[in-house]
């Protein structure tokens, strides 16, 4: 929204010099010098001031957090772009628990492998992904390219009232920039040896990057059943946007204590939304 809120700024600006520019030229037959450059003074900083929303913009971008007066339960106050925390009807996360029994279509992941390129977010700890790397649904004919990947801790999803110690989330995009997300539930158990390659660079502060020509197999961090849940909802961070689709996995996989406890010393104890409401959604496995 921030992206879209300075393009009509700055549509705004070029439209008022255009205006400014041809009211000038109009002018400059009638004027003598010391006239032209005091108009050219004050229009200079007339296009400052009408720039200014862009600098607020790229700076003023709200702050928010999992605690506190900028936790969860805020994150709709905390700016008019943030408003669907609040107000919209089809949130993630939720509990799971499957109302219809449809026989979902099979998944075929096509996931490369890529270097590590992890960044600190403030939030989670996120890897991204250069082009290529697919999730396919054969069935209904759609294919998501993989954005990048993220942790929370604890699990955002519930399944029948049970938490996990983590939860990753795969983010895809079709051509149209629908995103699909894919949740894999984490519980405490053996050491996962992806892990142990993404956290032996893991950055430690926010806004730091870690790059480095040492591969990933994704697909590696997947279980190797496929089963999964499916419903409507939205990103579980600010801006909350709605219209996600999710795919939740239903076999979790493993990782150690000593491998959560090192996400948790990074980004904080808690990176999970709460559970939100239904709403007369279903839930289809």
């Amino acid at each position: 929204m921030a992206e879209f809120v300075a393009n009509k700024y700055s549509g705004n600006i070029m439209l008022r010099v255009l205006t400014l520019h041809d009211s000038e030229s109009r002018l400059v037959s009638q004027m003598k010098t010391k006239q032209i450059i005091k108009f050219s003074m004050m229009l200079s900083g007339l296009v400052l001031c009408l720039a200014s929303p862009l600098l607020i913009a790229g700076e003023g971008k709200p702050h928010w957090s999992y605690e506190g007066d900028d936790g969860p339960e805020h994150w709709g106050e905390l700016s008019e772009d943030f408003l669907m925390c609040s107000e919209g009807w089809n949130q993630s996360p939720i509990d799971l628990v499957a109302d219809v029994h449809a026989g979902l279509p099979k998944l075929e992941f096509e996931y490369y492998s890529a270097n590590i390129d992890e960044i600190n977010n403030g939030h989670s700890i996120q890897q991204n992904i250069k082009p290529g790397s697919l999730l396919r649904i054969p069935d209904r004919g759609k294919s998501y390219e993989l954005k990048q990947f993220h942790f929370h801790s604890p699990s955002e999803h519930t399944v029948d009232g049970r938490s996990f110690a983590m939860e990753m989330h795969f983010v895809h995009a079709d051509d149209n920039g629908a995103l699909l997300v894919v949740g894999v539930l984490v519980e405490e158990g053996k050491e996962h040896p992806v892990l142990s390659k993404l956290w032996a660079f893991m950055p430690e502060n926010p806004g730091e990057t870690s790059v480095e020509p040492i591969g990933i197999e994704e697909t590696d961090l997947l279980p190797p059943t496929r089963e999964y849940y499916s419903y409507s909802g939205s990103l579980t961070t600010p801006p909350c946007t709605e219209g996600v689709k999710w795919i939740v996995l239903k076999t979790p996989v493993e990782a150690s204590a000593e491998q959560i406890a090192t996400f948790k010393s990074r980004v904080g104890p808690a990176t999970n939304r709460p559970i939100q409401p239904y709403n007369a959604r279903t839930v289809l496995d």
